[in-house]
C-alpha cells in the first residue's frame, strides 16, 4: 500500500460494492439501530446527547443533523459522538475478530450526520459508503494493532473509517481525503483497552471520541486544513493489510452478537446454554461452573456489578444470569438486573481459568470450554465452543430480527420497531431513497 496511497483514496471515493457486502451492510445498519434504541435510555447515552446539544449546536443549520432516536440536533461531530457513544454503551453492536474491535458503532451514526445534507442520497448509494466505510476501518485497525505495542480501542481506528465518510459523501478530492485521513489518525483516541477491560467505566471502546475525530477530521480538510500522512495507511508495514481492497470483503466476515456484553464473554455463554438446553437443566441442578477461555476473556470483570459498564465487561455476571434467566437481554445488564440477589447467590459457583489452546485460536477466533458439576454429583463438559454470531457458528437472518425487536421493542414500540426492521430489504431496492430510513430514526421515541 505505502507504494500507492491513491489505492485507498480511489477505493474510498469511488468503491463499487458487490451484491453479498450491500447486503450485509443492510443487516449491519439494522442491527445496529437496534442496539441504539436498545441503549437510548442508559445513563451515559442521555448524558452524552444532552452535551452534545448543548455543547456541540451548529453554528449554522445547514450544519446541523439530527440525533438518534432523539428529537433533537447538533452539531455532525456532536452526533457522531454522542450516537457512537450511546451505541458503545450497549455493547451488543457487531464486530471484527481480527481488530479485536468494533467498526458499526462509529459509521453508522457518521452515515446519517453526513447524510442529512445529502437528501439526493439513494440507500444503495448509503449502503455503498457504509461497505466501504467497514473496510477502511478493518485495514486500519489490522495495521495499528500490527505496529504498535498497545493494545488500543477501536477509536483509534475507526476515527479513519468516519472520516472517510465525510469526504465521500461531501465530494472530497483526493488530496482533501488523505488529509482527513492524516488528521483523523494523528487525533484519534489510542486509548488502552486493557484499562477499561479492568475498570469498566463509561468510555467503553472510545468510538464516541473516535467518530467525533473523524467528522471533524473530514470538515477540516474540506476547509483547508492539513495532516501528517496516516501511517496506518500509508507506510510500508502497513501495505499487507490494503493489499487485498476491494477483492477480499471484511464486512462480510463480521460478526453479529447475541447479546449485550463483551464478546469475550460469548464463548463461556454459549457453552453455558448448550449444555443447559441440551440437558434440561436450570440453576438449581448445577453445583459449579468451570470455564477455560483465553486471557483476555479471564481478565472480564469478575464481581457483581455496580454499573451497566461493569455488567456489560463482565464474565461472571453474564453467565450467573444465563443461569438464572436462560437468557442475557438489556434489562439483565442495567436497572434492577444489577442488583438481583438470586444472580449474586450464583456467582460463587463460577470458576474462571485460561487455557492455553485458546490463548492460540485468538484473536482470530473467541473460543472456550464449559465443565458443569451437577447437585447429583455428575459432570458434564460442553468441549470446545465457538463464540456464535460470526464465520464459525453465524446467526441466522430470523434470529438477528428476533434480536432487532427484543433491543429496539421498549424503546420504540411495535409499531415503529417493525417499520423500521421492513426497512432492512427495502434499503437494498434501487428506487428508494436513504431519507426514508433517516426519518424514521431521528424522531424521539
Amino acid at each position: 500500500m505505502a507504494h500507492d496511497p491513491e489505492t485507498a483514496l480511489d477505493f474510498i471515493l469511488t468503491a463499487d460494492v458487490p451484491d453479498p457486502a450491500r447486503r450485509m451492510a443492510s443487516l449491519l445498519l439494522l442491527d445496529t439501530l437496534g442496539v441504539s434504541a436498545g441503549a437510548h435510555a442508559l445513563a451515559p447515552a442521555r448524558i452524552a446527547r444532552d452535551f452534545a446539544v448543548d455543547f456541540h449546536a451548529p453554528g449554522r443549520p445547514e450544519h446541523a443533523a439530527p440525533l438518534l432516536f432523539d428529537g433533537r440536533q447538533a452539531s455532525i461531530p456532536g452526533v457522531a459522538y454522542a450516537c457512537a457513544t450511546q451505541i458503545d454503551n450497549l455493547d451488543g453492536h457487531d464486530g471484527f475478530n481480527p481488530v479485536k474491535g468494533h467498526i458499526g458503532c462509529a459509521v453508522v451514526p457518521a452515515l446519517f450526520a453526513f447524510a442529512e445534507a445529502r437528501p439526493d442520497l439513494t440507500a444503495r448509494e448509503a449502503l455503498d459508503v457504509l461497505a466501504m466505510s467497514y473496510e477502511v476501518g478493518a485495514r486500519a485497525g489490522l495495521a495499528l494493532h500490527a505496529t504498535v505495542s498497545d493494545y488500543h480501542t477501536s477509536g483509534a481506528w475507526n476515527a479513519l473509517s468516519v472520516a472517510a465518510i465525510g469526504c465521500r459523501l461531501r465530494g472530497a478530492s483526493r488530496l482533501q481525503l488523505r488529509e482527513a485521513l492524516g488528521i483523523a489518525e494523528y487525533h484519534g483516541p489510542r486509548s488502552q483497552m486493557m484499562r477499561e477491560i479492568a475498570n469498566p467505566t463509561m468510555l467503553h471502546d472510545g468510538s464516541g471520541m473516535g467518530a467525533m475525530v473523524g467528522a471533524m477530521a473530514a470538515l477540516l480538510s474540506l476547509r483547508g486544513f492539513q495532516g501528517a500522512p496516516a501511517i496506518t495507511v500509508e507506510a510500508s508495514e502497513a501495505a499487507p493489510f490494503w493489499s487485498d481492497l476491494g477483492t477480499r470483503w471484511t464486512i462480510e466476515e463480521n460478526y453479529i452478537k447475541p447479546y449485550p456484553v463483551c464478546r469475550w464473554a460469548h464463548a463461556p455463554l454459549d457453552a453455558l446454554h448448550g449444555l443447559m438446553r441440551d440437558h434440561d437443566l436450570t440453576h438449581d441442578h448445577i453445583a459449579a461452573v468451570r470455564v477455560g477461555t483465553f486471557t483476555e476473556s479471564a481478565a472480564l470483570y469478575p464481581h457483581m456489578p455496580q454499573t451497566t459498564g461493569q455488567a456489560q465487561y463482565s464474565l461472571h455476571f453474564a453467565l450467573a444470569t444465563l443461569m438464572r434467566y436462560g437468557h442475557v437481554g438489556p434489562a439483565q445488564i442495567d436497572g434492577p438486573g444489577l442488583h438481583d440477589p438470586g444472580v449474586a447467590a450464583l456467582l460463587p459457583r463460577i470458576s474462571v481459568h485460561v487455557d492455553e489452546r485458546h490463548n492460540a485460536t485468538f484473536p482470530a477466533h473467541r473460543m472456550a470450554d464449559v465443565t458443569l458439576t451437577l447437585t447429583d454429583g455428575r459432570t458434564l463438559s460442553s468441549g470446545n465452543v465457538h463464540a456464535r454470531g460470526g464465520l464459525d457458528a453465524p446467526l441466522s437472518e430470523a434470529e438477528v430480527e428476533e434480536k432487532f425487536h427484543l433491543f429496539a421493542g421498549p424503546t420504540l414500540g411495535p409499531d415503529r420497531t417493525r417499520a423500521l426492521w421492513t426497512m432492512r430489504e427495502k434499503l437494498l431496492q434501487p428506487d428508494t431513497m436513504f431519507r426514508e430510513l433517516a426519518d424514521l430514526v431521528s424522531a424521539a421515541p
